[in-house]
């Protein structure tokens, strides 16, 4: 469901009714409120919220945790093959004493993973960003070789696993412009970055990098590699926004279950006017469906 007074349970309805209430072979259910999702209660998992399309209300942050808590358990328990999450309201949730930052925090301390890493994914291009949520003056001092090293092995793992690669490509990006042009503009890419690859290289890997951001993104280059790895946020969901804005799909890595979401937020300001694009939770679904073969093979 995500946040009630959003567009989630919008394109969750509209994504349901557009693959005909499946994904391959798996039948779709619906997570949230009653009343929200009153016309498909024949698929309905559900949990109580004061549903006002618009207005926020942390009243309802214990009805979209519930939400994440039934989907998350479905799927350990083997209920359920995949979760497919729409987008939650942060501030809404932490207002009412949520203690994690987002869906991808709290699903690894919900399901034991060690590390989970956020995904952007689309059919041309497939990003993670070392770094997430974080002001972008404290990002130099934030990256380190040994979360470089341990994010590469989770993607390789995902890409292996959920993605069907037998032997994927990655791609890292520099944090300083040209890469670091050899320590004339900025030591950390010789220093941190170069490190981690040289050590995923050494173990057999095929990891690349630190290699200039501004020309990793073009269509030639990412014939190159199957998933690129950023230094922060923007430097990765600005290239997969332009390329893939209506069917990027988030996806979290390093948990034990499947779980995706689409790329883009509550949008409360247009919930409830029909305004609403479904394309990527279409998107979300169907990757999640693909995801979960890809393990069950």
């Amino acid at each position: 469901m995500g946040e009630p007074a959003g567009i989630g349970p919008e394109v969750a309805l509209a994504a349901f009714a557009a693959l005909d209430g499946r994904a391959g072979n798996h039948p779709l259910k619906l997570v949230g409120d009653a009343r929200v999702f009153a016309a498909r209660k024949d698929a309905l998992i559900a949990t109580r919220a004061t549903v006002r399309p618009g207005e926020l209300d942390p009243v309802n942050a214990a009805a979209v945790i519930e939400a994440i808590e039934i989907a998350a358990a479905a799927c350990l328990s083997g209920e359920a093959a995949a979760m497919v999450t729409a987008p939650i309201h942060k501030a809404v949730l932490m207002e009412a004493g949520f203690p994690h930052p987002g869906h991808t925090e709290f699903l690894a301390s919900l399901t034991g993973a060690r590390r989970a890493v956020m995904m952007l994914a689309s059919d041309v291009l497939k990003v993670v960003p070392l770094t997430v949520h974080l002001p972008l003056a404290k990002v130099p001092g934030a990256i380190d070789t040994d979360a470089i090293v341990e994010t590469c092995e989770i993607l390789l793992e995902s890409l292996r696993r959920d993605f069907a690669i037998a032997s994927p490509r990655i791609a890292v990006a520099g944090l300083n412009p040209h890469a670091g042009e050899e320590g004339r503009l900025g030591d950390e890419d010789l220093t941190i970055i170069a490190p981690a690859v040289s050590t995923m290289v050494k173990r057999g890997q095929r990891v690349r990098g630190p290699l200039s951001a501004d020309t990793l993104f073009h269509e030639a280059a990412r014939q190159t590699y199957d998933a690129a790895i950023t230094m922060y946020h923007d430097q990765g969901l600005i290239p997969i926004k332009t390329l893939s804005f209506w069917d990027g799909v988030n996806v979290t890595l390093g948990l034990p279950i499947v779980r995706t979401s689409p790329d883009h937020g509550t949008a409360v300001d247009i919930a409830g006017t029909g305004k609403a694009d479904a394309r990527s939770m279409i998107a979300a679904i169907r990757m999640a469906a693909d995801m979960a073969d890809a393990r069950a093979r």
